[in-house]
């Protein structure tokens, strides 16, 4: 760069220019500007007069399809709310035969066999929540042997579709319980775009617990030393795992100023908790709530497999030949074992 082509020059060589030359600086600057800021430079400016009029004409179908889209993004969402309210009367349904408030056609009350009055006594379906959701391996991995009694008075889970802001906010229903004193429990995640969904944040119930109920915190006792003045254990508590650490989301700090001292693992880390934690309440959301009797019975897992492609068909024959050779040394192999 010549001395003249230096920046602090600039002013005194366009006091001598022409007023169109001028403009033309100043705006060759704010391209030479954007390219420093990393934005780039209209690429129509940088066409030929030909092809800028055919990517105009390409603009236009453009926002014709955006319109379309707009309108397809309007019209699926009143699809949405109208099957919504038409799946009610049957989650209310499910939800009355589940938990004994109605009884299906065919049972009576009948005297039974004594070895089967037990089960006579059950009302609804036991477990019914606990066990579908133990069906998911996403939420299996959540629940522990702990959780599973108190989510056996789980009695529904509902969702619906919050507007401001943009989300969804999923609700747990349970009979009480020696556990905590919520009949309620409540998960809402804000997203920034509800089409392209980017999680903002997440909230849930802060649960009250019943003395020595708390199931997402384990009392860790210590004997003190021998010797010690203070003959007391000592006694403290840390958090464990626990599904009903579902209701206490990650979240990002408040107040974060520029300078504080964040480094990328733990802002990857929070990033993976919270994508890990959207994952949760959108697997009960589109999989739980609407298929709940088939993850109970089990067929939803089965057919949550993804089909092998042809690919894979010359692995299937190879291993086929491995069995053969293998089957010749021990027939006690199956034929699936062996790879």
């Amino acid at each position: 760069m010549s001395h003249s082509d230096h920046p602090a020059d600039l002013p005194a060589a366009a006091a001598a220019l022409s007023a169109e030359d001028r403009a033309d600086l100043v705006n060759a600057l704010k391209d030479k500007l954007q390219l420093l800021a990393g934005n780039p430079v209209d690429i129509l400016e940088t066409l030929s007069p030909k092809v800028r009029k055919r990517v105009e004409v390409l603009r236009d179908l453009q926002g014709q399809h955006d319109e379309l889209e707009t309108k397809f993004i309007e019209e699926r969402a009143q699809l949405e709310a109208k099957y919504q309210k038409l799946y009610e009367p049957l989650y209310t349904k499910r939800y009355e035969i589940v938990n004994g408030v109605v009884e299906v056609e065919g049972i009576t009350n009948e005297p039974v066999p004594e070895e089967e009055s037990k089960t006579a006594e059950e009302k609804g379906v036991p477990s019914f929540w606990l066990t579908a959701m133990k069906a998911n391996d996403i939420l299996a991995e959540e629940i522990t042997e702990r959780d599973e009694g108190a989510l056996k008075y789980l009695k529904d889970i509902k969702w619906c579709k919050i507007d401001n802001p943009k989300g969804f906010k999923l609700e747990f229903y349970f009979d009480s319980n020696p556990y905590f004193k919520n009949s309620l429990l409540t998960k809402t995640y804000h997203m920034i775009d509800d089409e392209d969904p980017i999680l903002e944040k997440a909230m849930g119930t802060t649960i009250e617990w019943n003395p020595g109920k708390c199931l997402t915190e384990k009392i860790l006792k210590k004997k003190p030393r021998k010797g010690s003045k203070n003959t007391k254990p000592i006694i403290k508590t840390e958090k464990c795992e626990s599904f009903f650490n579902f209701f206490n989301p990650p979240h990002i700090p408040e107040n974060v100023d520029d300078d504080d001292d964040i480094d990328d693992d733990t802002v990857e880390e929070l990033q993976n908790l919270m994508e890990h934690d959207y994952d949760l309440g959108s697997t009960i959301r589109d999989k739980i709530i609407p298929h709940a009797v088939s993850w109970f019975t089990g067929e939803a897992a089965q057919s949550d497999f993804e089909e092998i492609g042809d690919e894979d068909d010359d692995d299937e024959d190879d291993e086929e030949d491995e069995d053969d050779e293998e089957e010749v040394q021990s027939k006690r192999r199956s034929k699936g074992s062996t790879r």
